[in-house]
């Protein structure tokens, strides 16, 4: 009798060069969709998702969500800023089905300058997102990271609502978040380098010396070495070689185009920021006061302007 020899085919094994960029950047890097559009983030399943009111609005312009956009209408009863505020968390409900960590929803950016007002804005938001069920620890609350803004999440984080602190440009922002205890910072990359582009008179900047990669880059060393727990989430690129030169970041959120872009490559994406390393680099500590954040501020230029 003869007895077959043959074996079934072995699978074989997925390595990193069979994954496209996305599925590389991901066993780095905590990836975050950064849209409203509903459908886009369940293309790409990131872990959080954020937005401003530009994405929403863009979102909002879209067919498919003219329902949402007529209950938050409904809601405000003529009330603009209630309908724009019922109109984000209303979105924000919609991800937060989706994604399965945080939702970040912005406070008006009239109110960047006051703090009683940010806080109470705040709390409106979570109140409204309690009302359809959406527990806090969920959201983050966007807030522009002025000095007002910081001593604003300050008292959130007080009282359990978790921020996130926007528009950093300056690693002096950075450390005035970290030394009040934000949750997460999202400092810019893309408008950075836009400012220094025009300043230069030049078209662009190789990904290693792009100054917004440079400013997130020394913004995560100094966290990693002095150990403090505020998540950086690189934010604003203008091309996927920013992201790309980030690749070990905590957080990195990214557009729908350029999370589309990632998709299609497949080129070996390699590890950049190391917390590990980080640790032993020669940073010195600053003393974040008001008086210091605000000389800072005034010494730099571009995080002024911008």
């Amino acid at each position: 009798q003869l007895v077959s020899t043959d074996q079934p085919p072995l699978k074989k094994q997925r390595t990193v060069s069979d994954l496209n960029q996305v599925d590389q950047l991901k066993q780095l890097t905590t990836v975050v969709a950064d849209t409203g559009d509903v459908n886009a983030i369940k293309k790409f399943s990131p872990q959080d998702a954020t937005t401003n009111p530009s994405l929403i609005y863009k979102a909002a312009v879209m067919p498919e969500y003219a329902s949402i956009v007529d209950d938050a209408v409904a809601y405000g009863k003529g009330d603009l800023s209630l309908t724009m505020d019922k109109l984000a968390v209303a979105f924000g409900t919609e991800i937060s089905k989706i994604v399965p960590g945080y939702v970040s929803t912005e406070v008006d950016a009239r109110l960047s300058f006051d703090t009683e007002g940010t806080i109470n804005k705040a709390r409106d938001l979570i109140k409204m997102y309690d009302e359809v069920g959406v527990s806090k620890d969920r959201i983050l609350i966007k807030i522009a990271a002025t000095w007002e803004g910081v001593q604003a999440a300050k008292q959130l984080e007080k009282e359990g609502i978790t921020c996130n602190l926007t528009l950093i440009f300056s690693i002096a922002q950075a450390i005035a978040c970290a030394e009040v205890g934000c949750t997460l910072i999202s400092p810019f990359v893309g408008r950075i380098m836009d400012w220094h582009k025009k300043a230069k008179g030049v078209d662009g900047f190789a990904p290693a010396e792009d100054p917004g990669v440079m400013s997130v880059t020394a913004i995560y060393n100094y966290y990693k070495k002095y150990g403090y727990n505020t998540i950086v989430m690189g934010a604003s690129f203008r091309n996927k070689e920013e992201i790309l030169e980030l690749a070990g970041c905590d957080k990195l959120t990214i557009s729908p185009a350029l999370l589309q872009e990632l998709t299609n490559a497949s080129s070996n994406v390699q590890q950049k920021l190391d917390a590990s390393k980080a640790v032993n680099m020669d940073i010195p500590k600053i003393d974040m006061t008001e008086s210091t954040f605000r000389w800072m501020m005034n010494q730099d230029a571009m995080a002024t302007e911008k």
